[in-house]
């Protein structure tokens, strides 16, 4: 495969890993369970335990997994045909993913800043004592 089609595959790649991770890590879908592994990465016992369920809270962590799971099902490799190529991959597949899931928590966060500045636009002219009741 050449460098270009890898390169393809690798930022083709990396839309599925971030969205999965963005999912369980944020979205409201899963809220309950992320709220109890949350819970349970505070108070259990045993560092692995705490260490498991900290994973289900933190896209970074958790988009090494699925990106693991999505190199095993596709046997990506990038650069080098043996064992290299897999692990540049690896690490390759989470650093995209997170830029993408950055990209989409600041496109996020803009528009609820633009959502709650029009509310607040809304709010302070109804509430305007000139606003053609007359």
């Amino acid at each position: 495969m050449s460098i270009t089609q890898q390169l393809i595959y690798l930022f083709v790649l990396a839309i599925p890993v971030a969205s999965i991770a963005w999912t369980i890590t944020h979205e409201e879908v899963i809220r309950e369970f992320r709220e109890t592994c949350h819970t349970k990465s505070a108070e259990c016992p045993r560092l692995y335990q705490r260490k498991f369920f900290y994973l289900f809270t933190c896209e970074y962590c958790f988009s090494h997994y699925v990106a693991l799971i999505f190199l095993v099902i596709t046997r990506f490799q990038l650069l080098y045909p043996d064992w290299r190529g897999y692990l540049i991959a690896l690490f390759s597949l989470v650093w995209v993913a997170n830029v993408y899931m950055s990209l989409f928590g600041m496109i996020r966060l803009d528009l609820k800043k633009e959502r709650v500045q029009i509310e607040k636009s809304e709010a302070t002219q109804s509430a305007s004592p000139l606003n053609g009741s007359l």
